[in-house]
């Protein structure tokens, strides 16, 4: 029996081996605790992208799911991020025990999971309809959640994973934290945190980067990510070395205090995707008070907007380096969004989507 117990499903969770894998829901989970709330979780925490890798792990997770189901835990609530496949291991839980079904929508459930086939869009929609409570992360994907799956508004919710402000915060002045880190304190530090994938726009940052070096000689590109995606880094790095690029450095993942202060270190953060559910990481960077240069695509276009980050458009390197450019040679302008974007990452603070969370767990 687990009658009183949270039981968190994700395909995404963070472990010594790849301590940056979905370490959004795991952040969640930890706020959950500190709050009382008795949580179990059933996650796969291998990020590893090869066939039988890939093929082994879901299969674990589908078994310890199984063996959870049917060895009697009754939860009286389930919250699945990622409609599928976390969501259908959630929705046996309803099916068998009636546990009540809370599902996340972080964007690439919807944008490409649901794509790859037509069973996969109908399982996809089956969840959605069946589940008690349906969050979307960002703006754009609530939209197309209720249009295109016409989920019932009663029970749709648009809210973000939150930015734990004690983490992500202003910490030293931007001269201090360079000092820190060893920067030097003259130059100009642009930042991008992520996977070194083709999807988050790398190609068209370093293309823009070659174009800003042309103007600030002093710039400086720091990478912070996984690199476990080899044809895809060799493609970049090869990409650098035949336009001679210099001043680009990639670090390997990071924990979270190293993040938040290289984003107190960064002159400019930037988000150059071509999809994302609602951009985490840029919300992050601003609540450090470090300006944000993002693509218009998914949840960026609402949070960045009203001024509070530049918008450009996706695959546009000529726009993007301008962007850039922008933030670094225009002090009226980086104030400008420095305090629009504390302003907003007040409003996803963590604790206040906690305290929401807690009241949809409590709900008949």
């Amino acid at each position: 029996m687990r009658k009183n117990r949270l039981l968190i499903i994700s395909n995404m969770y963070p472990s010594e081996n790849s301590p940056t894998f979905g370490i959004f829901v795991k952040n969640q989970v930890n706020a959950l605790v500190k709050e009382g709330v008795q949580v179990d979780v059933l996650a796969i925490t291998n990020a590893s992208t090869k066939k039988q890798d890939v093929i082994r792990k879901y299969l674990s997770w589908l078994r310890r799911g199984i063996f959870l189901l049917f060895k009697g835990y009754r939860y009286h609530t389930v919250h699945a991020h990622y409609v599928f496949p976390s969501g259908l291991i959630g929705l046996f839980f309803k099916l068998v025990w009636r546990s009540k079904l809370v599902v996340t929508a972080h964007g690439g459930d919807i944008d490409k999971m649901a794509k790859k086939s037509p069973l996969i869009q109908k399982v996809t929609t089956f969840i959605l309809h069946k589940a008690d409570f349906v969050i979307a992360v960002g703006q754009r994907l609530y939209q197309e959640v209720q249009d295109h799956y016409q989920v019932e508004p009663k029970k749709l919710l648009l809210l973000s994973m939150g930015v734990n402000r004690n983490i992500f915060r202003k910490i030293a002045e931007i001269e201090s934290m360079k000092s820190k880190l060893k920067l030097n304190k003259n130059s100009s530090v642009i930042l991008f945190v992520g996977n070194i994938t083709l999807d988050k726009g790398l190609i068209d940052l370093v293309k823009a980067f070659a174009l800003v070096k042309k103007q600030i000689s002093q710039a400086e590109l720091h990478l912070i990510g996984s690199t476990k995606n080899k044809p895809f880094v060799e493609e970049l790095t090869t990409i650098i070395k035949e336009d001679r690029i210099e001043g680009i450095v990639f670090h390997e993942p990071k924990p979270q205090q190293d993040i938040a202060e290289w984003m107190n270190a960064a002159d400019v953060f930037v988000l150059p995707s071509y999809i994302e559910g609602f951009g985490l990481v840029a919300l992050e960077a601003m609540a450090c008070g470090t300006p944000v240069v993002a693509s218009n695509v998914g949840g960026l276009s609402y949070l960045l907007n009203n001024g509070s980050g530049i918008l450009i458009p996706p695959s546009d390197s000529q726009a993007l380096s301008e962007g850039i450019s922008q933030v670094l040679t225009n002090k009226t302008k980086r104030d400008f969004l420095i305090e629009n974007g504390l302003k907003r990452a007040e409003e996803h603070d963590q604790q206040t989507i906690i305290n929401k969370l807690k009241k949809i767990y409590r709900s008949n």
